[in-house]
């Protein structure tokens, strides 16, 4: 059995623990994963995703808030590790760590695009047609390792963030599994460092729109549909969002019509069509009955 020291955070890095706790040639010996975080109006403490699941398996579990607090290095080479595998965790790994064993990041992109905190939803944001998982081996440098395995696949036109991870986490839970059976046949490629992109760390300004192109509005929509939304520069959030057309030329915000509950409002490139509206501070209602209560109909603008 291969050992295998475990770091990860969120849903996705639980996925792929899964899959490898649950095949017989692997043993988990450790798990890594970050503090207990505040969560909800209360702030009660919750444990990260994959500290649950490890728990359920009985597994040690370690949360430090850097890799390099007293003990850690030495919990890890206690553990013996024949790989080390990293998933979302949410630190870098110091130099001395990556000497211990094998260290393969699960990072959802197609490196080398999109290195760094939020790849998936820059696929969404730039409209691209495909994505999948790279399994990559650990360097000192952010995302920049040899690449160990690709999965990709096409994205659906209407697949936002929340579904597009639920596709990756399988895929990368399947490379995960494969690049670790395969691994001494493996040849480690080099990223092709002058094509390398790199995307932030979302922030909740990132999702405000305006109505100057509809192909954006959807774009973000999709990318940010979990947090931050989208909403307007007066703090009108919009939901349920569907392109109509992106090739007219309206006035930007102009209520074009009505069908049933749901309103289609024009941009300066395009039209979208928007079924909830959710003032600041106030329940969200159906666009139509939005309009009605403030006296808004066709022809009016939105902003």
């Amino acid at each position: 059995m291969k050992r295998i020291v475990y770091m990860g955070t969120p849903e996705y890095a639980k996925v792929i623990l899964e899959a490898i706790l649950k095949n017989t040639e692997f043993e988990v010996t450790l798990v890594l994963t970050q503090p207990d975080r505040p969560v909800g109006r209360h702030q009660e403490l919750m444990p990260p995703p994959v500290k649950s699941l490890a728990l359920e398996y009985n597994l040690p579990v370690l949360q430090p808030q850097t890799l390099k607090d007293n003990g850690i290095y030495e919990a890890i080479v206690e553990a013996k590790p024949d790989f080390i595998i990293v998933a979302a965790f949410g630190q870098l790994l110091p130099k001395n760590i990556l000497d211990i064993a094998p260290c393969i990041n699960l990072h959802a992109s197609l490196l080398p695009l999109y290195r760094g905190a939020s790849p998936v939803q820059q696929s969404l944001l730039n409209g691209d047609k495909f994505t999948g998982i790279t399994a990559m081996l650990i360097e000192e440098g952010l995302d920049s390792g040899p690449v160990l395995g690709y999965r990709y696949f096409k994205i659906p036109d209407d697949m936002v963030v929340t579904d597009l991870m639920d596709r990756l986490s399988y895929d990368a839970a399947l490379l995960t599994v494969e690049v670790l059976r395969n691994f001494k046949n493996l040849i480690p490629l080099p990223q092709i460092k002058a094509i390398a992109t790199h995307c932030r760390k979302i922030q909740k300004s990132d999702g405000e729109v305006d109505f100057s192109n509809a192909l954006i509005i959807i774009n973000k929509y999709r990318a940010f549909y979990r947090w931050p939304g989208v909403f307007l520069a007066n703090g009108l959030k919009l939901s349920e969002l569907e392109i109509v057309d992106i090739n007219t030329q309206n006035r930007a915000g102009e209520i074009l019509s009505i069908v049933n509950d749901s309103i289609v409002v024009g941009c300066n490139v395009g039209s979208i069509k928007i079924s909830l509206l959710q003032p600041p501070s106030k329940k969200a209602m159906n666009a139509k009955a939005y309009l009605m209560g403030r006296g808004l109909k066709i022809g009016n603008t939105l902003i």
